[in-house]
């Protein structure tokens, strides 16, 4: 079970001194178009994020290996590919990376890929409740397959009394080794992202014309 920083006391911290640990980030996204009360709450999420980051490197140790979803570039080229999904996930994994820290390849493409494409069949819809059932479980097999090659490379990577540093959506269903102690970064932004989309939504139901 993911840890809390708010949790972790520094008497605490020697627990994990000879452990695997795995900061994990939940991967926040905004348009150029995003709403101002939104880009602010994400703007401040991805500032809290750093500062939480370096809380919990001060006090477990310092990162060693970044993960980044969606990434199966190693080294320089896997920073380009960060780039180019998260300008502000970029912008951490940079830092780590000039300060020693790896840039891992935590995907493989064509899984990803395959995922990704049953993904946008399910959101089209379907006419026929039979297709709609086997396309589902198509997603859930090439997820599953996805999440398991994740897991086997941060495994695969991560070291005895090192730390890595794992941004990934919220909702994944990667199962970690149980020997990596994974501690959730979820800074108080978070809780106002999640609200101000349930807000969103609530007003988006309030507006649909009565049937």
């Amino acid at each position: 079970m993911a840890e809390e920083l708010g949790k972790i006391e520094k008497p605490e911290a020697r627990e994990f001194a000879s452990k695997r640990k795995l900061y994990l980030v939940p991967l926040i996204f905004s348009g150029k178009n995003a709403p101002k009360d939104y880009a602010e709450k994400y703007q401040r999420y991805w500032r809290q994020v750093s500062e939480h980051v370096a809380n919990l490197e001060a006090k477990l140790g310092k990162i060693g290996h970044v993960y980044h979803e969606s990434v199966y570039q190693a080294g320089q080229e896997g920073l380009e590919a960060i780039q180019k999904l998260n300008a502000d996930s970029s912008k951490i994994a940079r830092e780590k990376s000039d300060g020693g820290a790896l840039i891992e390849a935590v995907e493989d493409r064509a899984l990803a890929e395959e995922s990704m494409d049953w993904e946008r069949f399910i959101l089209t819809g379907f006419i026929s409740q039979k297709v709609a059932q086997r396309v589902s479980e198509l997603y859930v097999e090439a997820l599953r397959k996805r999440y398991e090659h994740i897991a086997g490379q941060i495994s695969e990577t991560l070291e005895a009394d090192e730390s890595g540093l794992l941004f990934i959506r919220e909702g994944h269903m990667v199962q970690f080794p149980e020997d990596i102690e994974v501690f959730s970064v979820a800074p108080p932004a978070l809780d106002e992202i999640h609200r101000w989309h349930r807000e969103q939504m609530a007003g988006a139901k309030k507006d649909e014309p009565e049937k």
